[in-house]
């Protein structure tokens, strides 16, 4: 090491890492040092002698002040090419920079009039955002003002059509160097979240096109500085790159007692300024698309995503008027519709949510954790979404042991990411095998908790974990026999891909080993299967390769089959299992209907009676009992804007006698009296009522937030051992307005009636029973079920006419 480096290293040495605010002292002692010894060189380049024209200018981390003790030199000589000739200049320059280079310290130099600054900034991408620093050293300084400015211009003037390539840039340096919130040995300049984004983040600002983030992610900032400050001092080398070896020497430098929690710290800090950038970037490719030629103000372009939520430049916006202190569940709506349109939540829309929205009662209403479970099944947008919510507190607000597994490094080599964030992984791939389980929400509220075990000091992260999922399931409302079911998966939920690779599956202990796991239940054994998939694709493609892929699937089939050839004992079906997440506390008796509503249906008036069930309604429908009548009471709901939740229907001596839970996009009551006289128009061959109905269904397909079913990933099954008088066809599909319209219109125009049905969504999952019967009142023949069949996926698939 020479001895200019040793000093470095000293001057950064006088200074503690572990006390507050001791890493901005130390750097702008080293950014003293630096330009103190830069002068230096100046001068005994310059001779005694005056140097017209010719000025030193620093960039990057020695002009922003922010070098680390080994950083390297970046410099630039700045001369107006008429006081001195070329021959001159390039004396000067051989003075300059051959002392630098004897002794030591490692520089990146240039030699450039304003012109050519100017040109390189317009040619470069990466230059003219170094440039952008440009700071005066020696010599002429209003020659280094000139240029600063002079580039500075040209980035403004020229934002819009830099900006794509800034996109592009950041993209392809994410995907090349990876996430420094999730790596165990991240590059801390390169990587997302690290130094170099905080670079580009300046300069969007500094082209007029968004607004600088502050707070948090100056913190953030610096906590990623001093890190890259300890590497040098440990190493003794001007390293960007946070080596596994140097660990517990960078945590002790630092101050910590535990390494995991150095890493911790500094996963955390590089989610705040990735997220910051994402944000900055989004914004600042709004503003872009926004700088066209008006007369008079700007008015802000709304549209409606449903609930008082809005879309705004790309981001999701509380609309006019909507209070968060008034909602308690309104972050849980709000978190949802944006993750479903794959948008993300408005940073001013999160501290709002935040600070405004009063604590949920524990346990929490059905419709609150019916909304939690409908946003864990939003798909890959749950992440960025989760992301925001996060770093607003609002998780903690709603899993308060969730700060304990939140950016927690793990250091097995198949895991790409740290605890929190394998864990939302690990949901978005369940939400892809819900059509394999009875029960998404479970699935999914298991492939949520499974890690919350891998806590410090936990030796068996899935024992620790059961009883922690167990408390938190019980404050989100849980019912005792579902939190039980996810308890058990979380404790259970390596214990088949343990037996499938380390055991015989055709001998009768692993066999029992795993009916054990499951105890005895094959609807568990599918739960378990999905959340093993689920967790080894989210650790990355070395934990789910073909070979244990196909390990899993041979114990899982010996599994089943063991358990089917069993004394029977019960098991939930998708109709049983309604009571349970999403059902609103319907029972399996159903309502009834009075002898002054069977009077009212017999004088030609269907009854509506609605109740308010916290953020949702309760309609309770009697009407005769006709072919196509679940066909117009669902289009009717549709039409007037209501989504259905769950509903049980049943028909009684020519009665039907119906429940439906439905929730208000608008946030407005059902209007029993309307739904009433729209129901009897539609009986006496009135189809106007549902005439709003294809309004609703273009206007989806124009915005496009429609969740529509992908084609064959519907499913449907007949139950033969359900009834003896109906024909039992169950539906699995992903939910979407007007899908119940859809359905039941296409039994309605293959001339058969729904005797009955079990309607239920379960996180964002629609699992419906319909007990089918021919006209005259008979089950269904073989062939008519299959043709049945294959109508309701395509149906539900958007394959057949609706």
């Amino acid at each position: 090491m020479t001895d200019v480096s040793q000093r470095r290293l000293d001057v950064a040495g006088t200074r503690s890492f572990a006390a507050a605010g001791a890493g901005p002292a130390r750097r702008a002692a080293l950014a003293e040092f630096a330009r103190t010894w830069l002068v230096d060189r100046w001068a005994d380049a310059a001779q005694g002698r005056p140097t017209p024209g010719l000025a030193l200018a620093a960039v990057g981390s020695i002009a922003r002040g922010d070098a680390g003790p080994l950083s390297d030199y970046d410099l630039v000589l700045l001369h107006e090419g008429r006081a001195m000739s070329q021959k001159d200049i390039d004396r000067f320059a051989d003075r300059l920079w051959y002392p630098m280079w004897d002794s030591g310290i490692k520089i990146d130099h240039s030699v450039r009039t304003l012109g050519q600054c100017r040109q390189v900034a317009g040619a470069d991408l990466s230059a003219a955002v170094g440039l952008l620093d440009l700071s005066h050293i020696a010599g002429e300084e209003n020659l280094v003002a000139a240029a600063r400015s002079a580039v500075a211009q040209d980035w403004r003037a020229n934002a819009r059509r830099r900006l794509p390539e800034v996109l592009d840039a950041v993209t392809a340096r994410h995907t090349r160097m990876g996430d420094c919130a999730h790596l165990i040995e991240p590059d801390l300049k390169e990587a997302r979240g690290g130094l170099r984004d905080m670079t580009v983040l300046r300069a969007l600002t500094a082209a007029w096109l968004a607004d600088r983030p502050h707070g948090e992610v100056d913190a953030a900032y610096l906590r990623i500085l001093d890190v890259r400050d300890a590497v040098h001092m440990v190493t003794g080398r001007a390293r960007d790159r946070l080596g596994r070896e140097d660990h517990d020497g960078v945590a002790a430098l630092l101050g910590y007692d535990d390494t995991d929690l150095m890493l911790t710290d500094l996963s955390q800090a590089a989610r705040i300024v990735g997220y910051a950038l994402d944000g900055t970037l989004r914004r600042a490719s709004q503003s872009q698309r926004a700088r066209v030629l008006r007369v008079g103000p700007r008015r802000p372009s709304l549209e409606a995503l449903g609930y008082g939520l809005f879309l705004h430049d790309g981001e999701a916006v509380l609309g006019p008027g909507v209070d968060p202190h008034a909602n308690p569940t309104l972050a849980l709506r709000a978190a949802g519709i944006a993750a479903r349109a794959g948008v993300s939540l408005a940073p001013a829309t999160l501290a709002n949510l935040a600070a405004g929205c009063p604590p949920l009662p524990q346990p929490w209403p059905a419709d609150a954790l019916a909304l939690f479970t409908d946003l864990l099944a939003a798909g890959p947008g749950l992440v960025g979404v989760w992301e925001g919510l996060d770093l607003a507190g609002i998780i903690e607000q709603w899993i308060p042991e969730w700060r304990e597994v939140r950016s927690r490094p793990q250091h097995n080599a198949v895991h790409r990411h740290t605890v929190d964030r394998h864990s939302i992984e690990a949901v978005v791939v369940a939400g892809g095998l819900v059509r394999d389980v009875q029960r998404p929400d479970l699935l999914l509220l298991a492939a949520l908790l499974h890690d919350i075990g891998k806590v410090a000091g936990a030796a068996d992260h899935a024992e620790v974990g059961a009883p922690v999922a167990d408390r938190i399931l019980g404050r989100l409302g849980v019912a005792d026999a579902d939190r039980a079911l996810v308890v058990r998966l979380v404790r259970e939920h390596l214990t088949l891909v343990e037996l499938a690779t380390r055991r015989d599956p055709h001998d009768p202990a692993t066999v029992a080993s795993l009916s054990a796991a499951v105890d005895g239940s094959l609807e568990t054994l599918a739960l378990l299967r999905a959340l093993t998939e689920a967790d080894a694709c989210a650790a990355g493609p070395a934990a789910w390769t073909d070979w244990r892929a196909q390990l899993v699937a041979r114990l899982t089939a010996v599994g089943a089959r063991a358990l089917r050839e069993r004394p029977e004992r019960p098991e939930r079906s998708g109709a049983e299992a309604v009571g349970g997440i999403g059902d609103g506390g319907l029972g399996d008796d159903g309502p009834g209907a009075t002898a002054a509503e069977i009077a009212e249906v017999a004088a030609g008036r269907p009854v509506v009676r609605v109740d308010r069930l916290g953020t949702a309604h309760r309609l309770h429908i009697v009407d005769n009992d006709r072919t196509g009548l679940f066909a117009d009471t669902t289009g009717l709901l549709a039409a007037t804007g209501f989504i259905v939740r769950s509903a049980l229907l049943r028909t009684v001596d020519g009665i039907a006698v119906n429940e439906w839970h439905v929730d208000s996009p608008s946030g407005d009551a059902p209007d029993g009296g309307m739904l009433s006289r729209g129901l009897g128009r539609l009986a006496m061959g009135d189809r106007s009522p549902l005439a709003p109905l294809a309004r609703r269904r273009r206007a989806l397909e124009v915005t496009a937030h429609a969740s529509l079913g992908r084609p064959g990933m519907t499913r449907a099954m007949v139950l033969p051992e359900a009834s003896r008088q109906s024909t039992v066809i169950e539906v699995r599909a992903t939910d979407r307005r007007g899908l119940l319209h859809d359905l039941g219109s296409a039994i309605t125009d293959a001339g058969l009636s729904v005797r009955s049905a079990h309607i239920a969504t379960y996180a964002g999952q629609a699992l419906d029973t319909f007990y089918l019967t021919r006209a005259d009142g008979s089950p269904l023949a073989p062939a008519e079920v299959g043709r049945t069949i294959a109508l309701l996926i395509d149906t539900s698939d958007g394959r057949a006419a609706s």
